[in-house]
């Protein structure tokens, strides 16, 4: 079984190529997946987000209120590394169970979509790190275009995360996702082929 860590910045394509390696047959395992189902109702994050927070971040029914949220946090360091500090070990020790299962059912290809794979410590599980590009000004435009975000509020929600270039940097593969769809296929069939003969010998 090899192990992918997906990474990249916020609108840089990283949600289209995992959905590409899972129409080829890998299985995806989705970091913000499993942070939704940790702060659903009843999620085990809840208590922790309460003490840290208050109720001022709840809504009546005792759900989420994750626009109250995320007013608090975003542009906050404090209050950021407070909500990680309660979310991240538990994706984490979540990634971990699910890349056990899928060790036990016989996976070839595992993709961990992780946007915080660096920063969270994920690539540690991982066998080979991708992260996914593109120019600033595609990541602006399709932020305006996906989430009717201003310039600007575009603008801050990328400096808010660890640069791309860090990220690339730091990882075994880039894929530079501001190429015409046929062509990003192309080039993640490509890798996805060659994982997995890399993962039948390791298997054999």
């Amino acid at each position: 079984m090899l192990i992918i860590g997906l990474t990249g910045g916020i609108a840089c394509g990283k949600t289209t190529v995992a959905g590409m390696l899972r129409a080829l047959g890998a299985t995806v395992l989705d970091a913000d997946e499993i942070s939704r189902g940790l702060t659903a109702p009843g999620g085990p994050a809840l208590p922790a987000i309460r003490e840290a927070f208050g109720p001022k971040v709840f809504l009546p029914d005792g759900t989420l209120d994750r626009k109250a949220l995320a007013a608090i946090v975003f542009g906050n360091k404090a209050a950021l590394e407070t909500l990680n500090a309660i979310t991240h070990p538990m994706v984490i020790a979540r990634l971990e169970s699910g890349i056990a299962a899928c060790r036990e059912s016989g996976a070839s290809i595992v993709v961990l979509d992780v946007p915080l794979l660096f920063e969270v410590g994920a690539q540690r599980l991982a066998d080979v790190t991708v992260c996914a590009t593109a120019p600033e000004e595609v990541q602006i435009l399709r932020m305006q275009s996906r989430n009717q975000y201003t310039r600007e509020e575009a603008l801050g929600r990328i400096r808010s995360q660890m640069p791309v270039a860090e990220k690339a940097a730091r990882s075994d593969i880039v894929l530079d996702t501001d190429l015409p769809l046929p062509e990003l296929e192309k080039e993640v069939e490509t890798l996805y082929h060659l994982w997995l003969t890399a993962a039948r010998k390791e298997n054999q």
